[in-house]
């Protein structure tokens, strides 16, 4: 609060509440390496229980599926543009659960994504393949984003009759909702680019400096 309430009265609010769920919460939540205190803080026969499921072929399997790097960025940006359909974004804005379901569905997938991007491994095709999905990521929010902002009719009636409270007729609110998703939104993902960008050339340093080294250590014994 207050924009959980403000959410549910302005588009722009809720698109705001949406992209720090999605931009700011679930990378946060992955920088802070989450899973061994979660696990931690489980009774003692839950925790015993949690770590073997953990371990299991069936849980790994599951985790590489879903953490592929495709997978992970597919389902994120299907999740993104499907709840923005105008019928199921209002279905949300009407029923409790379903935004409850909508909300979720944000997080869990943007977690996934996140995941992938921040710490990615050469078996999930490295620091190149995350930048990769980070453009990827800025180029269709940032195509929805131009949708909702250019788009010269109203296209979530649900809330022309609580915007005029604000100042913002119903388009205004939409255009700004749109706004706020293609340019902080994208700004997020481009600067996560760059630090990307700037590791990949300091991995390609230090296996040069490997490299030369071993050359090195080799010439020594000849």
């Amino acid at each position: 609060p207050p924009l959980d309430a403000l959410a549910l009265q302005e588009f722009s609010a809720h698109m705001a509440q949406h992209e720090l769920m999605m931009l700011v919460g679930a990378p946060l939540l992955i920088a802070g390496r989450p899973l061994a205190v979660c696990l931690w803080g489980l009774p003692d026969s839950l925790r015993a229980r949690s770590g073997r499921w953990l371990q299991s072929d069936i849980s790994g399997r599951t985790w590489r599926l879903f953490t592929a790097p495709v997978v992970a960025w597919a389902l994120h940006g299907v999740v993104v543009w499907v709840w923005h359909m105008p019928v199921l974004y209002e279905w949300a804005i009407q029923n409790e659960s379903v935004h409850a379901a909508q909300h979720a569905s944000f997080v869990v997938t943007a977690l996934l994504f996140w995941w992938v991007v921040l710490r990615p491994s050469p078996a999930r095709g490295g620091t190149a393949a995350a930048i990769a999905l980070l453009f990827g990521t800025v180029m269709h929010t940032g195509a929805l984003g131009a949708v909702l902002t250019l788009s010269s009719r109203v296209l979530y009636t649900v809330y022309t009759s609580t915007t005029g409270a604000w100042g913002f007729t119903s388009i205004q609110d939409q255009q700004v909702g749109g706004l706020i998703m293609w340019v902080p939104g994208g700004i997020v993902y481009v600067i996560a680019a760059l630090w990307l960008v700037v590791r990949l050339f300091r991995e390609s340093e230090q296996r040069v400096a490997r490299r030369e080294a071993a050359q090195d250590a080799s010439a020594e014994f000849r």
